[in-house]
């Protein structure tokens, strides 16, 4: 009996039928299949000439239409091609075993390790939290920069944007923030990034010891816009399903703006019309549901702090993704060329900066200590221009006389090389020395 009611559910869980659609479009980054039921963001295969298959995902429809972007570049496609849809639910299984390796948009190994498994299954899509029911930003995080440190002091579940045009130097400081900080594990996103940085930010960012705790997902400029949104919304996950297991996460996602640009091209091909310097509005609204998803959750006992760098093209501090990612951000790490230029690194402008959080998570003397340094480089600012024509003289104002003799030590105290540690802890009490 027990053996035949076993077969009669095997057999019931047999299709009677295999839904399949049929291409009959392919235009830029968009493929039409008709035939089939799919609903937004379910995957699929489409057959190529050759007898292989082609991984795509349902971005919209229309009518009796779906619209399919595939993860890969689609070549031998043909008219008619067979479309089957798959059912890829809780095919993610993540656990202790990703610490250390390197994945695709997909959630595929790419490291040639083997393969990847775990004991929770794991959500593309990013978590949402009640508001309510979040951790709020109490604790200093060290993120192991003295300037940042001292002067835009981050807190453990904060999110901040470094923010410069390119070649400023926003990967060599984001290398040195993920080498220096205090995290039990660390997801980095490299999104729409040139290949040859994948593995000089591996072997020279990270290094065999920050390996070890980290989580690399991968998805440079050579792939396509649907992968590198998936790659971004997948470092994401990762990194929520480590804060709610109770560790402090630190989360890098280089850049912000290529996600926004995959999401305009995805946009464009469906149709969407431009807006702000081509963004079509529905980037505008993908942006904070993102950023929400990052933070600190309901554990108290874990954190997610998020760090994302922010291409300024033409240093223009006003592009719309800048803008937008300065407001819905929780501070904002303004790089500047003028200063990369002077040779001060990391070139951080710290007038223009600032850390939302920062009131929160510093004692009163290290508060008072920062204002007073930036008090006196607003004031050496004033007279910056006239001192090589000799046109200041002292003796007129003892406050600018003051920050005039400071400046030098001041600059010495924000500049930091590469390879050079500066702890939290070090830095709060070299500040309060160089303003008593």
């Amino acid at each position: 009996m027990i053996a035949d009611a076993l077969r009669k559910l095997e057999l019931d869980d047999v299709p009677l039928a295999t839904p399949t659609g049929r291409l009959v479009g392919a235009s830029g980054l968009l493929l039409e299949a008709t035939g089939c039921k799919l609903h937004t963001g379910q995957r699929c295969q489409i057959e190529t000439v050759d007898g292989s298959w082609l991984e795509a995902q349902a971005v919209g429809f229309r009518e009796k239409l779906t619209f399919l972007m595939p993860f890969k570049k689609a070549v031998g496609l043909s008219t008619g091609a067979r479309v089957l849809p798959t059912n890829d639910k809780g095919s993610l299984q993540i656990g202790d075993s990703w610490l250390g390796r390197m994945v695709n948009g997909i959630g595929e190994p790419i490291d040639g390790l083997g393969k990847l498994g775990g004991e929770h299954v794991l959500d593309a899509q990013p978590p949402r939290i009640n508001p309510l029911k979040k951790q709020p930003v109490i604790d200093p995080l060290d993120v192991g920069v003295r300037a940042i440190n001292s002067m835009l002091t981050l807190g453990k579940g904060q999110r901040v944007g470094l923010m410069a045009g390119s070649g400023v130097g926003k990967s060599v400081l984001l290398g040195l923030i993920t080498r220096q900080t205090v995290a039990d594990v660390v997801v980095v996103g490299l999104i729409g990034e040139r290949s040859r940085e994948v593995r000089e930010f591996i072997e020279m960012s990270l290094g065999p010891d920050g390996l070890k705790k980290a989580v690399l997902v991968i998805a440079p400029a050579d792939e396509s816009p649907l992968m590198r949104i998936m790659a971004t919304e997948l470092c994401h996950s990762i990194a929520a399903h480590y804060r709610d297991q109770g560790k402090n996460v630190l989360l890098l996602v280089d850049s912000l703006t290529r996600y926004a640009m995959a999401l305009r091209e995805v946009a464009l091909a469906l149709g969407e019309p431009p807006a702000t310097k081509g963004y079509p509005p529905s980037v505008f609204s993908a942006l904070p549901q993102l950023v929400e998803s990052a933070g600190n959750g309901e554990n108290p006992y874990g954190s997610m702090s998020a760090i994302y760098t922010v291409l300024a093209e033409g240093d223009d501090q006003q592009d719309p993704v800048v803008d937008t990612a300065r407001a819905i951000l929780d501070g904002h790490i303004v790089l500047t060329r003028e200063l990369a230029e002077r040779g001060h690194y990391p070139a951080i402008n710290i007038a223009a900066s600032i850390s939302r959080c920062m009131n929160h998570v510093i004692s009163r003397e290290h508060m008072l200590a920062a204002r007073a340094l930036k008090a006196s480089m607003a004031r050496h600012e004033r007279v910056r221009d006239l001192i090589p024509l000799g046109a200041y003289v002292p003796g007129a104002d003892p406050v600018t006389d003051k920050a005039v003799n400071l400046n030098p030590h001041i600059e010495e105290f924000l500049c930091q090389g590469t390879r050079e540690a500066a702890p939290y802890e070090n830095c709060v009490a070299q500040l309060e020395r160089l303003m008593a």
